[in-house]
Parts: C-alpha cells; structure tokens; sequence
C-alpha cells in the first residue's frame, strides 16, 4: 500500500512537470526562472500574465546587487520573505520603474473564494477574537480556521462540488490544493499582517513607503530609487477605510478629532497617518519609513562612499573619549543612519540610554535604556511624556552616553546642561551648516546661553547630495570641531577638520596636524604630553587601518562588526 502511495505521488508530480515542460510561455523562461516556476504555481500564473511582447522575458535573480540599479531597462523578478517575489520592469514613458509584488491570490476567481471564505468566517468569531501569543501562534490559528472552514477537492470536481455545496448550505468551503494555499496566505496577510501593503513591509530593499492618495503607492528602493508599485488605492473610501483598519490594528486609531496619527510597526518602521479630505485635499495619506532589522555598519557607510576610514576613525577616537556629537543634515540625509553606526565605537560596558520620540536607533550594546515619548491619552495631556521629561530623568540613571533622537526645543538646553556636568551626549539636528545648527541652538525655541556652546565638541553635517556621476547619495559634507565663542566680536571658532571635495568625491582631511580636539583634548587624555601631542595623529591611521583589515576580512555587519571592537578594547588593542 505505501509504495503504490510513492508511485501515485510520484507519477503525479512527474505529470505535473511534464504538464508544465509543454507550456510555450514556461519553454521561454530562462532556467533559474524555470526553476523557480515550478515551485510556485502562483508565479507561473503571474507570468503569463505579462504582454512579454512589449516588455520581454523577465530575468531571475536570487538577490539584488547595488550595481543592478545601474541598468537602464531592468525587467526581473527577486524573492521576498515567505515565498513572495517582486517584479521589477522599466516603463517607458515615466521616469519611475514598475514595482509589482507576486502573491498567491491576484486572479479575479481568487477574489470571489475570499468573498465566500469571509462568509464562512461567522462560525468561527470566537477563535478569531481569543488569538493569542506570539505571531507563529496566530498564524497557526488563522491557517488552522482555514482548513476547517474548507475542504480539499480534486480539481476536475471542483465545480461541481462548490454548486452542491452552495446548494446543500454546507459549512465547508470545496477548494482545490492550490486555492487552499492562496486562502491561507490571504488569511493571514489581511488578518494578522499589513494587507496589500505586506509584501512591501517583507521587501527589506525598501526604504520608504508613500500613499499620497488614491493612484499607486510609491516606494523608495535601495537599488532602484523612486519605483511605482502596482499596489493602490481606486476611491478615497476604499483608501479611508484601510487608513481606519490599519490604525485599530496598531493601536493608534485615526478619527475626525485626531487626524493625525505617528505610530510604530510591530516591525519597528515608523509610520504617519492623515486621515480624511478635512485636513488633506488628496483624502487621507500615510508614509511609512522602513526599519532595518540590522542598521548599517561603518564599514558599510565607508564602502558606500559616505565617509573615509581616517573620518572613522577620527570618530571612533572621538566617542572613545566622551565627546559630544551632533549629527545635522536636512530630512532623509541619513542622520540617523550613522548615528546608528557610530554606536558600535562606544566604549563595551558603557550604560547608554537612548531618548526618542519614535524609535529608530539601534545599539549594539547591552545596558542600553531605550526611552520613547508618550503622547496624551485622550484629553488627559497630563499622561504624556515628552522628551524634556525623558532627558531629565536620564540624569538620574547615570548613564556614560546619552542619545537623543532629535533636539527640537526645550530638551536642547537640558542636554547642554548634561553636557556641562560630564554627560557624554549625541543627538541628531536638522541644519545644513553648522551656522544654521549655531543659531537654531541660541535662538527660540531651544535658547542655549551662547557660552555654553562649546559644550558641543563636534559637527557632523550629513547630505544628500548629487554626485558627479550624475546619480544620488549621501556623504558626510564635513566635520567641525566647535572651539569656543568671543563674547567681543558674538562670533564663534570652529576647525573644519573633514571636508567633502563636491567635483570629484574624495574627502579631505583639513584639519591633519591642525586638530584642536585631537591635540588640545584627545592627546591629553590618552597620556600624551604636550610635546608629543602629534602622535595622536599616528592612532587615527592605526584604527583605519584596522578597520580596512576587518573590511578584508569580511568583518562588516553591524553587530560583527561591534562584537570585534568589543574584543579589541578587552584585548587592549583599543583604549
């Protein structure tokens, strides 16, 4: 009995490929797409969907490479987390290229079996409001409430069950093994997941997420730039009514009173809500700014072209050493992404305690506090929490590092305040120069006394810029180390030590042997005396140098990359 079971199993997936091998649109295939075809049903369907005719044969690829975004007309198809895969293809009339998720489930018959799913749902109201536990758990449920609400048929009877089903009222749905499949997926992704926005939440190549209204949504991707998805919204109910379900699904529901609504994902990436055409002429819009489950390293920030590894090792010396870093730039410059970087060269047994309004930093290090805002409750605005209070009770917990998200107003002061009394602090900053960061520090809302400026060691502007290639990135425009303020002339002194050179994209290093912090602070507090302060010079090569040799040795994930300075400074190759 078992080996007739092998047999029939066998000679059944054999007809099945054999099935496929015949069809003229699967002989087009290049093989690894081939390969990848039958595996997945749904993706074979999705194909033959294509007028191949206008924009070709997609080609597979198993994982993007940064040079891909370098291809005038792409048209090929990578996978996602949980068996999903995205096309991506040129469109010749607009600057953006398509981007189109594949997931079971996108004929139109698959539509209606949901429809009749949905119905069937109402036996099973209990299960579906008592879930409980972790997201494996749920998703056990979910899949588990399918399979008793369906029943597996063979597919050359699968009309003729549904129509004595739908006549006999049974309570079980007859589906073939492939709807079954599609039935869970969709289960779960508009149940437990993020509905037709899951599979951009999967895609760990995209930064930014827009819906600026009905029309497609647009995404930021980190190969491809500024893409169209094929994923929308066609009336600005059907858009209202999943700004409404996707804020009760976070905890933070969207009403005509409040509007708008920032939250967190249960994946950490941050999103704003605007809910209603009151208060957007376009109807309700949401921005989705994507967490990387593991930040970039500073090895990874220098191989990308944002800095050289003498400025990170001049930062490294500089967290190493207590000083206190502002990181300034415009919107999306990548602030906050090296802040994240710069992480990894505090010191290993420092307590840090991090103090956000969302949260978006990532410390490597174990005893890190992690701090958020809390907003009001209803109309009680005494429950919230804001970031003066959070940076208030920081001093208290005694912390070697402070990290504030971004300094807006009166939480500025106090962090000059930290400062003076021998807290290490770093925070981010919106100004393109340090003249502007000077005077939004001294001027309202955040009124720092200007003789407590020096507090502030170093300016780091980050950018957005054009490079002379013509394509976009982002550098660290330069580092200056603030030196004092002359209450005579009201003006301040600062040494521009880093400079980005915009007509050839190379950095300059300014400030070598002409350093204050490195001579004047540094120095000292490494041992040096003042007739060999120019040695310190001599550390920045040596940690640059360390860090190209773990570059060469593979060694550039964030987390690597902190557990081997962690060994380094245990070692006393770092101090």
């Amino acid at each position: 009995m078992t080996t007739t079971t092998k047999r029939t199993k066998n000679e059944s997936s054999h007809s099945h490929k054999e099935g496929i091998a015949s069809c003229p649109v699967f002989r087009m295939l290049p093989e690894p797409l081939q390969l990848e075809s039958q595996k997945k049903e749904f993706l074979l369907q999705y194909i033959h969907s294509l007028p191949m005719e206008n924009i070709g044969v997609p080609e597979y690829v198993a994982s993007l490479e940064r040079s891909m975004g370098d291809i005038k007309d792409p048209n090929l198809i990578y996978p996602i987390d949980k068996g999903l895969y995205i096309h991506v293809f040129s469109d010749p009339s607009d600057a953006r290229n398509f981007y189109v998720p594949i997931e079971p489930g996108m004929a139109d018959g698959n539509l209606e079996l949901m429809e009749e799913l949905e119905e069937r749902l109402v036996d099973y109201v209990a299960e579906l409001e008592n879930m409980t536990g972790d997201q494996a758990r749920k998703s056990a449920v979910l899949r588990g409430i399918v399979k008793k609400a369906c029943v597996v048929v063979n597919p050359r009877d699968v009309r003729k069950e549904r129509a004595k089903a739908k006549k006999n009222g049974s309570a079980r749905l007859p589906v073939t093994k492939a709807e079954m499949a599609t039935l869970s997926y969709r289960m779960e992704r508009d149940k437990q997941g993020m509905g037709l926005l899951e599979p951009l939440i999967l895609d760990t190549n995209i930064e930014d997420i827009s819906c600026s209204g009905t029309g497609p949504i647009f995404i930021e991707h980190k190969i491809f730039k500024s893409m169209k998805s094929s994923v929308g919204f066609e009336t600005p109910n059907e858009l209202d009514s999943f700004v409404i379900q996707l804020s009760e699904k976070i905890g933070r529901p969207v009403t005509y009173r409040e509007p708008i609504v920032d939250a967190t994902l249960l994946d950490g990436s941050r999103i704003n809500m605007v809910y209603g055409e009151d208060v957007s002429k376009r109807g309700s819009n949401f921005t989705i700014r994507k967490f990387a489950t593991e930040p970039l390293s500073m090895i990874q920030l220098v191989e990308f072209g944002g800095l050289t590894y003498e400025m990170a090792a001049y930062l490294s010396l500089a967290m190493a050493h207590g000083m206190n870093v502002f990181v300034s730039g415009e919107t999306a410059s990548g602030k906050t992404t090296l802040l994240n970087a710069v992480t990894v060269f505090l010191h290993p047994s420092a307590k840090i305690v991090s103090i956000e309004d969302t949260p978006e930093l990532q410390v490597p290090h174990p005893n890190w506090i992690r701090e958020v805002v809390r907003g009001s409750t209803g109309d009680d605005s005494s429950s919230s929490v804001d970031m003066f209070d959070l940076l208030r009770a920081a001093l208290r917990q005694r912390p070697n590092e402070i990290i504030i998200g971004e300094i807006r107003g009166a939480e500025g002061a106090i962090a000059f305040q930290a400062m003076q009394t021998g807290h290490a602090c770093m925070a981010t900053f919106h100004a393109a120069t340090v003249e502007k960061l000077i005077q939004r520090l001294t001027g309202s809302p955040i009124n720092i006394p200007k003789t407590y400026v020096d507090n502030l060691n170093l300016v780091v502007i980050q950018s957005a810029v054009r490079l002379p290639n013509g394509k976009d990135g982002r550098r660290i425009i330069s580092i200056s180390e603030i030196v004092g303020y002359d209450p005579s002339s009201d003006s301040f002194s600062y040494i521009e030590v880093f400079r980005w050179n915009s007509s050839n994209d190379t950095f300059e290093f300014t400030g070598h042997m002409n350093s204050y912090l490195l001579e004047e602070v540094i120095a000292g507090k490494r041992g040096l005396p003042p007739a060999r302060k120019r040695e310190i010079y001599g550390e920045i090569s040596k940690r640059a140098n360390i860090l190209r040799k773990l570059k060469d040795q593979g060694i550039t994930g964030f987390y690597d990359l902190y557990q081997v300075i962690s060994q380094a400074y245990r070692e006393g190759v770092l101090g």
